[in-house]
């Protein structure tokens, strides 16, 4: 004999008043599934916060991928685990706020029907209390004051405290996220106002698709310890983080006509200070000149094993330069050595000029050597020492870059590892990679052969 179907349904009862992810499978089957492991994992994630004693959490994921939706499905759980949860949520709007409250309302509001599962079938013991019917604030049978309220940074806080803020996407569009007065108010929304509607052992979560490096979820990150989910479209293995949602395909479609920042930022949540970029515009060629100089290589060998290859190829006109082609790479010497001195024998150039820093004089010989067996007898390999300061040589030519170095026109989506550090490079604090502009400054230095020949 089997087990009963009733006793299979009040199982799942129970898990569900235990567990969140067991709690959404059941009521939003459609959405919540095995086969999206990352909307588990945030489930998991949510109440392991809820019952530890860490007090602020972030979570970043991409755009459609079920922010407010969780969020909305984690205040209804939160009601079931105790009708004396305080809960405040804040939404960049007032109708989105309004939606949210009313979602989490009405769900327990729903009257009971035979055969189709119901709210009050899992939390039987919560429920709205008689005259609390207001869609942004109401209290719970039993609770002796507001149980819930729903804001924005143009409504009100007044006269409620809680327990567990959770604040899901304050900015709906670019012209929002690049406008600075529109983030500080943000951020002056959140500390002066929400902040002070707390009590003593409250919980913070921040539930957000990232827009820029100075939103609120970066303000919080920079200011205050804190646990930080962070969930990318497209996972450093080329795949997806959840095909069922975005394939790589549609990924392609909708990111293609957009801006470099807004994908990094909406997508992988790696937003690019654009006001602090040291490269703020890029010229770019859809001819090369007939009247060339020179064909020159500029090549910046690996520091380290999490630093880059840049190996660039490009032409001299006059006190102009002309990126024809470039290898932007972390693999290893073995690889990269065929994979320049192809490059040089296809683009016929005449000098290359490696750093020797760091093993670079040898990665120089063995390039030459596999230029030999590509017959390539015209490429002159060139070595140096350079002994400048990295940092101060590309500050000090970044003016002069942007003026006289030309790309190819479909240079971001041709070499994108190469266009992001260009892109990404900030004028001031940490920068995870330079190896890429200081290839670029190299080109703008070397207008000619220099250095030592390697026969």
């Amino acid at each position: 004999m089997g087990i009963p179907s009733e006793v299979i349904y009040q199982a799942k009862l129970e898990l569900a008043r235990r567990d969140f992810w067991d709690f959404c499978k059941l009521t939003a089957s459609d959405f919540y599934k095995e086969s999206r492991p990352f909307l588990k994992d945030m489930c998991h994630q949510l109440q392991n916060f809820y019952e530890s004693d860490e007090k602020i959490l972030v979570i970043n994921l991409p755009p459609r991928h079920g922010k407010s939706r969780t969020a909305t499905q984690f205040v209804k759980w939160l009601f079931g685990q105790s009708i004396h949860n305080k809960v405040m949520t804040g939404s960049y709007n007032e109708t989105l706020s309004m939606t949210f409250a009313k979602q989490v309302r009405d769900a327990i509001l729903e009257e009971k029907t035979q055969g189709i599962l119901s709210y009050s079938d899992i939390f039987p013991n919560t429920k709205v209390k008689r005259g609390e019917s207001s869609a942004n604030k109401w209290a719970l049978e039993g609770s002796q004051q507001t149980n819930y309220l729903a804001t924005s940074p143009n409504g009100t806080a007044t006269g409620f405290g809680c327990n567990i803020m959770i604040i899901d996407d304050l900015i709906k569009s670019s012209e929002e996220a690049f406008n600075e007065n529109t983030l500080n108010k943000h951020i002056s929304w959140f500390t002066d106002t929400m902040l002070s509607r707390t009590e003593s052992g409250f919980k913070l979560i921040i539930i957000m698709t990232r827009w820029a490096k100075k939103d609120l979820a970066g303000y919080i990150l920079d200011n205050y310890p804190c646990r930080h989910i962070n969930y990318k479209a497209l996972q450093e293995d080329g795949s997806m983080l959840c095909d069922e949602i975005l394939n790589k395909e549609d990924f392609l479609f909708k990111t293609k006509s957009m801006s470099k920042e807004i994908v990094e930022a909406n997508y992988q949540q790696e937003p690019i200070d654009i006001k602090g970029r040291l490269y703020t515009q890029f010229k770019t060629y859809t001819e090369l000149p007939k009247n060339y100089k020179y064909i020159l290589n500029y090549t910046d060998t690996a520091d380290t094993g999490e630093d880059y290859l840049c190996s660039i190829d490009y032409l001299v006109v006059g006190e102009d330069y002309y990126i024809i082609d470039i290898v932007c790479t972390k693999e290893p010497m073995e690889v990269t050595e065929p994979m320049v001195a192809k490059m040089l024998t296809k683009d016929k150039v005449g000098t290359a000029i490696i750093e020797s820093n760091n093993g670079g004089r040898s990665f120089a010989r063995n390039v030459k050597t596999e230029c030999k067996k590509l017959d390539n007898n015209h490429t002159n390999i060139q070595w140096f020492h350079q002994s400048e300061n990295k940092q101060a040589r590309i500050f000090s030519n970044s003016a002069s870059v942007m003026a006289h170095v030309f790309y190819p026109h479909n240079w971001i989506d041709k070499y994108p590892e190469f266009a992001d550090m260009m892109i990404r490079y900030q004028k001031e604090g940490k920068n995870a990679h330079d190896d890429c502009p200081d290839a670029v400054t190299g080109v703008y230095e070397h207008n000619q052969p220099i250095g030592q020949w390697l026969y």
